[in-house]
């Protein structure tokens, strides 16, 4: 399969069978490439429910008909909006014709922010994603800060983890680490820094002080697994 990294935490991974999007923040996201407008896919798989990750969810749904995974409360929020969306919660798992999908626990928030009426609407728990699909699995760990949890993960064999180095709103690059050395996946790749001044990082200097196989994805690369 392969996998493409599209700044952020947005994340596509093309299989045999469906072409997924995590978290598509792509309009207003200054690091993709990406036209919202242009987009397409087969499912839209949802860490939580923050604007910089439900993104331009509901658009791409509807024009793709696509299926969104999300936690129960955002699932919900969704299918208010009309788009066809199936409910998780944390530690679920379920076996989807694309693949499976469990959510796992991520320490952070989970709102949607409606700015034109000043409203913020509670989406549930944040979750990370454990996506397994032709003999490998990926775990995109959402937005969260370090958690001791994170060690049970090493027994999933996880081919590639997805994780948040941008420090203010998760883990910074020394938390980062640790999880990947408790992960212990096959390559590890940082996500969600230098989106914003606010976290700004270095992904080279995080991935070589891991003990394990890193890997820098520049917006628009991909790696095959």
């Amino acid at each position: 399969m392969k996998v493409t990294f599209h700044g952020h935490s947005v994340v596509e991974i093309v299989t045999d069978k469906a072409k997924i999007i995590i978290d598509p923040f792509i309009s207003g996201n200054g690091q993709c490439k990406l036209d919202a407008n242009e987009v397409t896919c087969d499912v839209i798989l949802l860490t939580h429910g923050h604007n910089d990750h439900v993104g331009d969810t509901v658009d791409i749904a509807k024009r793709n008909d696509a299926l969104v995974v999300a936690p129960f409360e955002l699932a919900t929020y969704l299918e208010f909006k009309g788009v066809n969306a199936h409910p998780m919660a944390i530690g679920g798992g379920h076996e989807f014709e694309f693949g499976h999908v469990k959510l796992t626990q991520a320490f952070h928030g989970s709102s949607y922010t409606e700015e034109e009426n000043q409203q913020i609407i509670y989406t549930g728990m944040p979750s990370g994603i454990l996506f397994s699909v032709e003999g490998k699995t990926i775990y995109h760990a959402g937005d969260t800060g370090l958690f001791s949890d994170m060690k049970l993960l090493s027994d999933k064999s996880i081919d590639l983890a997805l994780l948040p180095i941008g420090d203010n709103f998760t883990m910074g690059p020394e938390d980062a680490a640790i999880a990947a050395k408790w992960i212990n996946a096959d390559v590890t790749v940082p996500i969600h820094y230098n989106t914003f001044p606010l976290i700004e990082q270095d992904g080279q200097a995080f991935v070589d002080n891991l003990e394990g196989e890193g890997k820098v994805l520049q917006s628009g690369e991909s790696i095959e697994l």
